[in-house]
C-alpha cells in the first residue's frame, strides 16, 4: 500500500483533513462556486442513481433519513422510526416542514414519491425502484405517519430511504393518493418526466437550496431556501460548474474563479499544500473501481475468439485477466498513491466485509498458463468499454489495463466515451468488459452484491445492474438470505460467505478504492465524505 495513502490502513471511515492554516476572508459567505469533475445529468432526483446526480439533488430534495459524512444514518424528513422486528416499519414525519413553494410536507407526499419511482419512464436502469419495489404496502394513517410493510424483512430500509428524495404531490393532478401502483396511485394527470425537473418547473423540494437554473454543459445555480426547516445555510447562492479537466479546475482555483474544486490531480497536491491560500481535504471512500465481464452470452459483442465462442465464459480466462493486471502500478503511477488496492467490493472494517482485505496478485506468467489451459494460448480480441469523464483517470486506467492484457496475449483495445453515452449503452448490455465505480449506499457489503452480482428477481429489488448475466446458485442463496436477515451477526457472516463465493468466479474484477479529494480556498472549511458527495452543506466559512 502506498504510504501516500496510508489513511486506509487506519480506517476507511475516518475523515482526514490535510490543510494549511485557514485565512479569514478567503471565501465570501454570500456565494460559493464549485468546480465539479463530473457533471450531473439531471435535476430529477429519481432519474439516475449516480453520485454526481445524487450529490447535486441533495441540495434541493431530502429523504426520510439522511447519511452523514461517514454514512451514518440520521433523521431527516422522518423525525423517528421503528421496526416491529419483521416487515413493518413506522415513520413519524417531522413537523413544520414545507416545500420551497410553501406547500406543507405530509405523508401524502411520501406515498406519491414511492409511487413515482415505480412509474418513472425516463429513469436509467430502474433507478431507485429497487428500493420501493420491495414494498407490499405503504399507508398514511395520518398526515404525519407513514407505515411501510415490505414483502420480505428488509433490515436496511432506513439506510436505503436516505437515497429516495421526496417530491411534492402537488406537482401532478391527482385524487386521493394511495400506494396502488396498478391503478396509477390516484394520479389523474401525466407522471412527471426528467425534462419537467430540468427546466425547473417541478423542482420543488424541502432541502436547504432551491433551483435557480440548470444549463447542460454550463452548470447548476442554486439559491438559499430561506424557509428551510433545518436553518439557513451560510451561502446565499451556490454555483456548480462542470470542469472535467483537472488542469482547468486547478487553474480556476489558483486564479480565484472557484472556491472549491473536486478531484485535483494527485500530482498537484504538493503544490496546493505548499500555498497558504488553500486547503485540501482527503477522505477515504467506499467507491470500488472494477470491471464487469459478460459471462452469460455464448457470443459477446466485443470478445472475439477464433473458435467463435465467448472466452469470458471460462473462469480460467477471467482469472487470467485479473492476474494480468498490476494494481499496485496503476495506483502508484496513475493515481499517485491516492487509492488502495481492492480485493473485494468493500474496504475492510466495514459491515460484512472480510476481516482482512484479500490481495489479488499480479502474475502474468500464471495468466498465460491459464489462457493456454483454456484453449486461448494465441489470445483473443477484447474491447474494454469505459467512461472518460466519470471516475478518476478512468480512460487512462482502461488504457493501462489493456496494455497489461496485451502483454499476456489478449489483443485488447479501449473504447472510451462520455458517461451520457456510456451508461445507457451499458444498461442495454452492449459491452463485453465494462468499467464500473460503486459506492456502498448502505455502508455495508450487501450494497454491491445485491445490485450487481445477484440474479435479478421478479420484483426488481435484486440484480438490477447484473448486466454481465452472472449467475451462481450458491451465491444467490447466500445473498437472498442475507438481505432478509434481521440479526446483524448472522447477516455479516452470510455477506462474508457471499463475497468469498463471488470472488472465486472472477465475473467482477476489482481494481482499487478511490479517495475523495477536494481543494479549496483558505478562509473556509470543507468536510469530505466517504460517499464522495460534494455538498455546499459541507463547506463553511472559517470562524
Amino acid at each position: 500500500m502506498s504510504p501516500k495513502y496510508k489513511l486506509f490502513a487506519a480506517s476507511l471511515l475516518a475523515t482526514t483533513l490535510l490543510s494549511t492554516p485557514f485565512l479569514a476572508g478567503g471565501a465570501h459567505a454570500q456565494g460559493l462556486k464549485i468546480a465539479l469533475s463530473s457533471e450531473p445529468t439531471a435535476i430529477d432526483p429519481h432519474y439516475h442513481d449516480l453520485t454526481p446526480n445524487n450529490a447535486m439533488t441533495s441540495h434541493i430534495f431530502e429523504g426520510l433519513t439522511r447519511q452523514d459524512e461517514k454514512q451514518g444514518i440520521h433523521p431527516a424528513l422522518a423525525a423517528s422510526w421503528e421496526n416491529d422486528g419483521k416487515n413493518r416499519w413506522t415513520f413519524k414525519l417531522r413537523d413544520g416542514v414545507t416545500f420551497s413553494d410553501g406547500t406543507p410536507f405530509t405523508a401524502e407526499d411520501v406515498v406519491f414519491t414511492f409511487c413515482r419511482t415505480l412509474k418513472n419512464e425516463t429513469a436509467i436502469a430502474g433507478s431507485f425502484a429497487d428500493v420501493t419495489a420491495s414494498f407490499a404496502s405503504v399507508e398514511a394513517p395520518d398526515a404525519k405517519t407513514v407505515v411501510i410493510t415490505t414483502k420480505a424483512p428488509e433490515p436496511l430500509l432506513a439506510n436505503f430511504l436516505s437515497t429516495v428524495r421526496i417530491l411534492s404531490a402537488s406537482i401532478v393532478k391527482h385524487d386521493k393518493i394511495t400506494f396502488d401502483v396498478a391503478n396509477n396511485c390516484g394520479v389523474t394527470g401525466p407522471w412527471p418526466v426528467v425534462g419537467d425537473f430540468n427546466d425547473g418547473k417541478l423542482a420543488l423540494g424541502t432541502g436547504p437550496y432551491k433551483l435557480k437554473s440548470y444549463v447542460r454543459g454550463t452548470g447548476v445555480t442554486l439559491e438559499r431556501n430561506e424557509t428551510y426547516w433545518g436553518g439557513k445555510e451560510p451561502w446565499e447562492t451556490v454555483q456548480l460548474v462542470p470542469v472535467p479537466n483537472a488542469g482547468p479546475r486547478l487553474a480556476g482555483l489558483l486564479a480565484g474563479d472557484y472556491d472549491l474544486i473536486e478531484n485535483p490531480a494527485a500530482r498537484d497536491l504538493g503544490r496546493i499544500k505548499g500555498d497558504n491560500r488553500f486547503g485540501i481535504a482527503i477522505t477515504p471512500s467506499t467507491r470500488v473501481i472494477y470491471y464487469q465481464l459478460d459471462v452469460a452470452r455464448e457470443q459477446s459483442p466485443f470478445a472475439k475468439a477464433a473458435n467463435g465462442k465467448n472466452p469470458l465464459q471460462d473462469v480460467r480466462v477471467r482469472e487470467a485477466i485479473s492476474l494480468a493486471i498490476d494494481r499496485k502500478a496503476i495506483i502508484d503511477r496513475l493515481m499517485d498513491g491516492m487509492a488502495a488496492q481492492a480485493g473485494e467490493f468493500l474496504p475492510s472494517g466495514m459491515f460484512g466485509s472480510l476481516p482482512t482485505q484479500p490481495v489479488l496478485r499480479y502474475d502474468p506468467a500464471a495468466a498465460k498458463k491459464l489462457l493456454a489451459e483454456a484453449g486461448y494460448a494465441d489470445g483473443f480480441q477484447l474491447t474494454l468499454s469505459t467512461t472518460n469523464d466519470r471516475y478518476i483517470n478512468d480512460s487512462q486506467i482502461a488504457q493501462a489495463v489493456a496494455q497489461y492484457l496485451n502483454q499476456v496475449g489478449i489483443k485488447a483495445d479501449v473504447d472510451a466515451m462520455t458517461r451520457t453515452l456510456y451508461f445507457p449503452r451499458r444498461a442495454k448490455k452492449e459491452f463485453s468488459m465494462s468499467v464500473g465505480g460503486w459506492t456502498s449506499a448502505s455502508g455495508e457489503a450487501s450494497s454491491f452484491l445485491r445490485q450487481w452480482a445477484a440474479t435479478p428477481n421478479a420484483a426488481g429489488t435484486l440484480g438490477g445492474s447484473n448486466y454481465g448475466g452472472y449467475k451462481n446458485e450458491a451465491f444467490d442463496k447466500l445473498i437472498y438470505t442475507a438481505v432478509e436477515t434481521m440479526d446483524d451477526k448472522q447477516r455479516a457472516t452470510l455477506l462474508q460467505e457471499a463475497t468469498k463465493t463471488v470472488m472465486k468466479d472472477y465475473a467482477f474484477i476489482p481494481l482499487h478504492f478511490e479517495a475523495g479529494v477536494w481543494a479549496h480556498k483558505a478562509g473556509m472549511t470543507f468536510t469530505g465524505r466517504s460517499d464522495q458527495f460534494t455538498l455546499a452543506m459541507s463547506a463553511r466559512p472559517a470562524q
